[in-house]
């Protein structure tokens, strides 16, 4: 079989289709009222026959399809979700959408998977005046599972819990899948167009620690669409535009008369913005000159225009600096980029009767929504209101996106919400078709649990944190020992693996949507589920083909010839864990919740470690300490935890080392 066929995507999905028609097809024929009962009848029966050979045929023709090994990881979830679905659908054909509730199991005594379906079910059945017992339900289902390459077993237990049973065999194919093919995800029904907009800092101010969780939660959320196969663009929607850059430009003519022809020496940006700003607020006709400037570079004026530059690459090169530590690659976008497109949007809600007046201000009021949108103010300028609405537009028809994800700060949710609400008032997308989100995320907290800040109560400068992580790494790895072990190039590659990392994996391990509490001390720590014990694991896991000698050509022949074995429960365990990891990224998919990754990393150390502790990979002799034995099928397991692993790390957008 070609690597072509094993991929499964066009033909089994054909096939399903095909399945469906015949079923529905089979359907209509079972009550055939309407269709004549006379000579006809025979004529049906036969054609009945068929369809249903035909059905078995289509059926049999995709399990084995699905049994065979193809390059991509199977989403074990799923399947038995299709499994118990067609179950469902046969034991109760009258009733409308059933509920399908299939999760692993939390006791690996009562089996490797659930289905809690039978008492939902029951409650559906009970409000139509149907009273079914929920276990009798859960027989009925069990009875109607069909056929399938996964299922050794099931047994129901307490009130119609449905425990399921995989079978070893199947799952060691699936785990020498992995360790053939790398971590290839699931295929997409569809390539669609996604665009995230995330880290957007404003052009003439530093970033600062509210940007950290924007750029982080960002990269890492287009790395999983990235590697889930999406077309991604990465979009820095920067504060460019506005009243600020007429003051800015002011005060640059000022100070550095001649900054035309020699690049005027602004590296302290922040410095020289707080400068114009208290100028804007004290001096009456200096506010006079930098409203005067902004209207020069609304009209393109090539020396205010020239101005503007210099101040947008003095930043650009500050803000590469972060993202370079960060390892981010992101496209700037900013509010500029759209200016010539909101007049279009203004005339767009316009015509359709849906701008209002208020004191001189142009307002839009959405459905549902109790804030208007201001998308003309009384003198006539745009709003952010305005630039957003155009920006979506543009993602939306230019860019032609099927998901739009906006990873800022939860206070502009409300912003967001009313944004999108006028979308769709105007017809611009249909949220059952096109995805539009707001993934918002809480406030960056210090220790004393309050907003995080320097001990002079300013805003803390993401450049002087990632400079203090990198030197509390070095202190840690030092504290270890590693310099007197590691070259100064490996000492150097761990210290930036450890504080960036570090600094990454404690701010996804949260749940995105509450604050948290930014400690270096904690997320330093080698215990318990930091990035700092999970480098230091995924480095233990790696060095041990290491120091039996196995090179990766003899890993790749091993899991050519070898079974791998699940005999063991830790062996059992761990196989399982790490055959979830399509689930876990289709669950993060659905919720953008990256934290859920986190756990299921810290779970799969873990479980490896029980693992590790409990079944011999490799036997040493006593005396001299020389390897004896080496159990491959359990060394195919180490080599397959580090495959996942190291692909959970490039999600989270973490770079490991190969020797820490």
């Amino acid at each position: 079989m070609t690597n072509e066929a094993c991929v499964f995507s066009e033909t089994p999905r054909s096939e399903e289709l095909e399945i469906h028609s015949l079923t529905a097809e089979l359907e209509s024929l079972k009550n055939p009222q309407g269709l004549g009962l006379s000579s006809h009848l025979d004529g049906l029966r036969e054609e009945n026959a068929k369809l249903k050979y035909r059905l078995n045929v289509l059926k049999r023709s995709l399990q084995e399809e699905r049994s065979q090994c193809s390059k991509t990881m199977m989403n074990i979830n799923q399947r038995l979700q299709e499994i118990f679905g067609e179950a469902i659908r046969e034991a109760c054909p009258d009733l409308e959408n059933p509920p399908l509730a299939v999760t692993p199991n939390q006791q690996a005594k009562f089996g490797d998977y659930q289905c809690n379906s039978a008492m939902a079910m029951a409650q559906m059945m009970k409000s139509k005046g149907l009273k079914v017992n929920p276990r009798q339900i859960a027989e009925n289902i069990q009875q109607n599972i069909p056929d399938n390459e996964l299922i050794e077993k099931t047994e129901i237990a307490g009130p119609g819990f449905i425990n399921v049973h995989l079978k070893r065999s199947f799952v060691s194919k699936l785990l020498t899948n992995l360790l053939l093919n790398g971590v290839q995800p699931p295929p997409l029904e569809s390539k669609k167009k996604v665009v995230v907009d995330f880290s957007s800092p404003n052009i003439a101010k530093e970033m600062h620690v509210g940007h950290l969780r924007s750029t982080i939660i960002g990269d890492s959320m287009c790395r999983l669409f990235e590697f889930l196969g999406y077309d991604v663009l990465r979009l820095n929607h920067v504060g460019d535009w506005g009243t600020q850059f007429g003051m800015l430009i002011a005060h640059l003519q000022d100070k550095f008369p001649n900054y035309l022809t020699v690049s005027p020496p602004i590296g302290d940006l922040q410095a020289f913005y707080k400068e114009s700003k208290k100028r804007f607020d004290e001096e009456e006709d200096f506010k006079k000159r930098a409203y005067q400037c902004v209207v020069k570079l609304q009209s393109k004026d090539p020396a205010f225009i020239k101005g503007w530059n210099l101040i947008c690459d003095v930043s650009r090169n500050e803000f590469q600096k972060v993202y370079n530590c960060l390892d981010i690659q992101i496209i700037e976008r900013g509010e500029s980029f759209y200016q010539e497109k909101m007049t279009a949007v203004v005339k767009e809600f316009e015509a359709k009767g849906l701008v209002e007046m208020d004191e001189g201000r142009k307002i839009v009021f959405a459905p549902g929504q109790q804030i208007p949108l201001t998308v003309v103010k009384s003198d006539g300028g745009y709003t952010y209101d305005t630039s957003d609405l155009a920006a979506l537009r543009h993602r939306l028809f230019d860019e032609k996106a099927d998901i739009i994800i906006y990873v800022t700060d939860s206070g502009q949710g409300t912003h967001f919400q009313v944004v999108f609400a006028a979308a769709q008032m105007i017809g611009w997308y249909d949220p059952n078709v096109t995805r539009v989100e707001h993934a918002g995320f809480g406030v960056v907290l210090g220790e004393d649990k309050k907003k995080f800040k320097t001990r002079s109560g300013d805003t803390v400068r993401l450049m002087d944190l990632l400079d203090e992580g990198l030197k509390r790494s070095m202190d840690k790895l030092k504290e270890k020992d590693r310099d007197k072990v590691l070259s100064t190039e490996d000492l150097t590659k761990a210290q930036r693996s450890v504080a960036f990392g570090c600094i990454k994996y404690a701010d996804l391990s949260h749940n995105r949507i509450n604050d948290y509490v930014f400690s270096f001390d904690k997320m330093l720590d080698d215990r318990g589920n930091t990035a700092a014990y999970l480098l230091y694991a995924f480095t233990r896991i790696r060095s041990i083909a290491r120091l039996a000698n196995i090179d990766e050509a003899a890993l790749r022949k091993a899991a050519e010839t070898t079974e791998v074995l699940l005999e063991h429960d830790k062996e059992w365990k761990l196989g399982k864990c790490l055959l979830r990891f399509p689930e876990i990224l289709q669950k993060i998919l659905d919720d953008l919740l990256l934290h859920t990754l986190c756990d299921y990393l810290y779970e799969l150390a873990t479980t490896f470690t029980e693992f590790y502790d409990s079944c011999y990979c490799i036997e040493k002799d006593r005396q001299t300490g020389e390897v004896v034995k080496v159990n491959m099928w359990r060394m195919l397991l180490c080599d397959a935890t580090a495959a996942i692993m190291a692909k959970g790390f490039d999600i989270l957008g973490i770079n490991p080392v190969s020797r820490m």
